[in-house]
């Protein structure tokens, strides 16, 4: 009788710059093998590695050799504890602060400068206040159209 291996997390060092091409080319390496393969994971806080879930180290190794960017695999497992906080989305607000002056990149507004009078952390919006507007109108935009351009300054304290 054959015993089932559980699937297990590997980290595949690839080149700085390529982990998306490298997860799709293990990618599709791994379906057009059928290779035993679940997952491969470029997590965006990680550069030059990325997660392959599969059943044995052999098998990413089957999978890794010859694809360009693919530098080698990690020696060892990957505990799942490890990975599991990549596959949470952070919501787009976290950082942003009331008073931080913010660049629109995208939308009607995309290059104006503002200022954050409201964060709607569920909806993952943020109501500004546009700087060049004659008549201070807020406008709500998605918190994935700003970029947090310069923090509020800090109220200093009595020395």
């Amino acid at each position: 009788m054959e015993e089932v291996q559980k699937p297990t997390v590997f980290a595949v060092r690839s080149t700085i710059g390529q982990e998306k091409n490298t997860t799709d080319m293990i990618a599709t390496r791994a379906k057009n093998f059928n290779l035993a393969i679940k997952v491969v994971l470029a997590p965006p806080g990680i550069r030059g590695y990325i997660f392959v879930e599969a059943i044995g180290k052999s098998t990413v190794e089957q999978a890794r050799v010859g694809i360009k960017h693919a530098r080698g695999v990690v020696s060892g497992e990957i505990p799942m504890g490890e990975v599991e906080h990549f596959l949470v989305p952070k919501p787009v607000v976290v950082g942003m602060e009331i008073g931080d002056i913010i660049e629109l990149i995208s939308g009607p507004f995309r290059g104006e400068r503002a200022r954050i009078i409201r964060i709607d952390e569920p909806k993952e919006e943020v109501t500004v206040e546009l700087f060049e507007a004659t008549v201070p109108i807020p406008v709500t935009v998605r918190g994935d159209f700003v970029k947090v351009i310069q923090k509020k300054e800090k109220e200093e304290g009595a020395e």
